[in-house]
């Protein structure tokens, strides 16, 4: 999951109550259904600083609560307001997530680029813009041995 830091960071999800927070605000379609249709309570999900200084991995958050409609859509005062979206047809859908642990050692995209074991990753490709990417448990567990 994608944030930038200046807008909601890892130690802004560590200072919500309960640690938790929901993830709305999501207005691509294929970031949406990679929400709604594959994150499960229980998943680990990686939180990456984006649009900052020096972009990377900070740390690790749960899934806590599935795909439910991101009620934002239906607020005209929000800024992810969409005509397009109702309370009895949803167009967006958000997850909930809980800090779980932030990275002694930042995890920085220039240093993910280079190394070997990640070389398909989802996140170091050409052009990947979207806020939600899929991670396969190989990275995973390979970027937790990195910390």
């Amino acid at each position: 999951m994608k944030t930038e830091p200046d807008t909601f960071s890892i130690d802004d999800l560590n200072g919500r109550p309960d640690k938790t927070e929901s993830w709305d605000g999501v207005r691509n379609y294929q970031a949406r259904n990679f929400m709604r249709d594959d994150m499960k309570i229980g998943d680990l999900v990686l939180l990456y600083h984006s649009s900052c200084k020096v972009p990377g991995i900070a740390g690790i958050a749960k899934v806590v609560r599935e795909s439910h409609p991101d009620h934002t859509s239906w607020d005209k005062k929000s800024a992810y307001y969409d005509p397009k979206s109702s309370k009895e047809e949803p167009r967006w859908f958000m997850v909930a997530i809980k800090f779980q642990k932030k990275f002694k050692t930042y995890l920085p995209l220039t240093k993910l680029k280079n190394i070997e074991q990640l070389r398909d990753m989802v996140l170091l490709k050409k052009g990947s813009r979207l806020s939600i990417q899929p991670v396969t448990k190989e990275e995973f567990d390979f970027i937790n041995k990195l910390i």
